[in-house]
């Protein structure tokens, strides 16, 4: 049976933890996809609500699924793996990835069993020049097409030599322009962050006049672009960089000296700094670059939380780039070449991107990849064409498919597959994975790699199609390899968008004056201005009546804590309606708020001073650093009140 908001309040009187709170919240442990472990999740009990923010949660640089690092709280299977080869082992990598490594010549591996080893997921780039100068090619016609204003051509120090301080002047505007492009990229969409980004710098076109900046203009300026606790951030690292005495304004150039002196600035942030503005060689992984990659390598395998795949991807990016940077011509520049700094690392990490987001895609645009000779997963999808007849046979590539790998060098790194029907091509598809409870006891469908009778029963020869061989690559043929590459990376189930009620209570004083609360300056909307708000209750009762006694009495509390446990309403406080309901969706919670009106009775010398420290009247709301939806809700009251 429902609780009314009396009894509710009266439980309260014993714990202060489940008083009625004004801010948004979510759990502080969010759930681990577990794709590998059959092990049942323990339910985690959602905290009391309390005058905290909504979330814990900070969505730091990090937002990026390559700066994110995975939970500590990982499954016990993924603990296991730690002190075995496939928890980031150097050795590996260094086996994979070295400069004088055997060049990866293996043939696409057949679908579905995909038997390979190891050695399959050394890029086919890094032993190519000319296909690392065939992308590069591509970025140079592209790379301005979509008119990022913070695209500019790289500065060269050899052209500074004779005026070190217009050279370091250069340098620091532009590791600003470059560090907030990459922050507002981070969840946004590039036609979104250009207009704000040319406001940004339109404001604040340096790095010294921002950290002289006051919070709020900042938070302003951030409004509509989501995870404001990513402006707080920017703001204070800006700060910390003008008074530090060493960087005096400017970003360091090297990767660890950004991630440990900047906040906010996680490795793909620094990668971008320090490959873009100082030309050195470092990766820049994003998760269009580790989409991209997994295509490439042929790596099927969680991008967002294992962190063994994630470590394989970056370590794949590091050699790649390194390969670039000396790929410089000598002859033009020998210098560069030698301390491999040039425009080249920075425009390589531009054009994995550039390439991920326009080209390869979630669901890809094989036709037009200008590195689509080297991807893996576009050879194994034209090798699965041409024996469906659907593709040449001069590129049939499963006539030499080879021995298989020794069981011990065997990929530990894919996950098996199972394709399962596409209702929609706009949409993902989905990977079946099997559980490694169910391989002990029964025999799965598909192997994680193979057993060892499937090692010497593999065919040399795949089964030849009974149709014509075509000329070219057929419509059917090219729908076939996209299919087959858009199964890489895996992708991961969402999780459902948990649904939560607010009450917020616009209280309007006689003089036109509202009262406005700050959030906490950590967690959701970090550091914004709001209405008093109180978050329902899941079992509380869901009527208007109820809501409409509950917004009473939660405001007259803000205003008179005493009136809590009393369940009384303020003497000056009159209801003046609900305004209606407004919709608001973020990444993780779907919330509706409700919006109620009040009328403070009091003269202008009475309740000037509020009790929570939090709390002050505004005589502007309209130029309040709110979030997008509260202020849908502001938007309610002026209608009404003609403000």
């Amino acid at each position: 049976m429902r609780r009314s908001l009396r009894q509710t309040q009266r439980r309260t009187v014993d714990s202060s933890d489940t008083l009625p709170c004004r801010v948004l919240e979510t759990d502080k442990t969010k759930a681990t996809t577990r794709l590998r472990s059959s092990t049942p999740q323990k339910r985690t009990a959602s905290r009391p609500r309390t005058r905290s923010d909504a979330s814990n949660s900070d969505y730091s640089d990090d937002y990026q699924a390559s700066d994110r690092e995975p939970s500590k709280k990982r499954p016990k299977v993924a603990q296991r793996r730690k002190s075995g080869r496939k928890g980031g082992n150097p050795d590996i990598f260094q086996r994979i990835f070295a400069v004088d490594g055997a060049a990866s010549d293996l043939n696409p591996c057949e679908p579905p069993r995909r038997i390979h080893g190891i050695d399959y997921h050394r890029p086919l780039l890094l032993d190519s020049r000319k296909g690392r100068a065939e992308l590069l090619e591509w970025f140079n016609t592209v790379s301005s097409q979509r008119s990022m204003p913070w695209r500019k051509p790289w500065i060269d120090p050899r052209e500074h030599t004779n005026d070190p301080a217009l050279l370091r002047q250069k340098l620091e505007c532009r590791a600003y322009e470059v560090w907030i492009s990459e922050i507002m990229l981070q969840q946004t969409r590039v036609a979104v962050v250009i207009d704000y980004w040319n406001k940004w710098m339109e404001k604040w076109p340096t790095i010294h006049k921002l950290a002289a900046a006051e919070p709020d203009d900042v938070l302003a300026a951030w409004r509509g672009l989501g995870y404001y606790s990513r402006a707080t951030r920017i703001h204070d690292a800006a700060k910390l960089i003008c008074s530090d005495p060493a960087m005096k304004g400017l970003l360091p150039s090297a990767v660890d000296e950004l991630v440990a002196k900047v906040p906010g600035v996680g490795r793909y942030t620094a990668g971008a700094v320090s490959a873009i503005v100082f030309g050195k060689a470092s990766p820049m992984v994003d998760g269009n670059v580790l989409r991209v990659l997994s295509r490439q390598l042929g790596l099927l395998g969680n991008v967002k939380t294992d962190k063994s795949v994630i470590d394989l991807l970056w370590a794949a990016a590091d050699s790649l780039v390194k390969a670039v940077a000396k790929d410089s011509d000598s002859s033009e520049n020998p210098k560069a070449a030698e301390e491999q700094i040039s425009s080249r690392p920075g425009r390589w990490g531009q054009a994995l991107m550039e390439l991920g987001s326009t080209v390869c895609t979630p669901k890809p645009n094989c036709e037009d990849c200008p590195i689509s000779a080297s991807c893996r997963a576009y050879g194994e999808g034209l090798q699965l064409a041409s024996t469906r007849g659907l593709a040449p046979k001069d590129i049939h590539t499963d006539s030499n498919l080879g021995l298989p790998p020794d069981i011990e060098d065997s990929c530990s790194f894919c996950q098996p597959l199972q394709e399962i029907a596409q209702d929609d091509d706009d949409k993902d598809v989905e990977i079946a994975l099997v559980p490694k409870a169910s391989r002990g006891k029964a025999k799965p469908r598909i192997q994680r790699q193979a057993t060892l009778s499937a090692f010497f029963m593999q065919s040399n020869k795949s089964k030849e199609t009974t149709q014509s061989i075509p000329a070219e690559i057929t419509p059917a043929g090219l729908a076939t390899i996209v299919d087959h590459a858009r199964k890489f990376p895996v992708k991961v189930v969402k999780k459902a968008v948990r649904e939560q009620e607010t009450l917020v209570c616009a209280i309007r004083r006689s003089d036109g004056r509202y009262l406005i609360h700050r959030r906490p300056q950590k967690g959701l909307l970090a550091g914004l201005w709001e209405f008093p708000s109180w978050i329902v209750p899941e079992e509380y009762e869901n009527t208007t009546t109820s809501h409409e006694r509950a917004a009473e009495l939660y405001a007259s509390a803000v205003l008179d804590p005493s009136l809590k446990t009393k369940s009384l309403v303020h003497p000056k406080l009159d209801f003046a309606g609900k305004l209606g309901s407004v919709p608001w969706l973020f990444s993780h919670l779907k919330l509706t708020m409700h919006v109620f009106l009040f009328e403070l009775k009091c003269q202008d010398e009475e309740l000037v001073s509020l009790p929570n420290a939090d709390d002050r009247w505004s005589s502007s709301v309209e130029g309040e650093s709110m979030g997008t939806g509260m202020r849908k809700c502001w938007e309610l009251v002026r209608e009404v009140n003609g403000d």
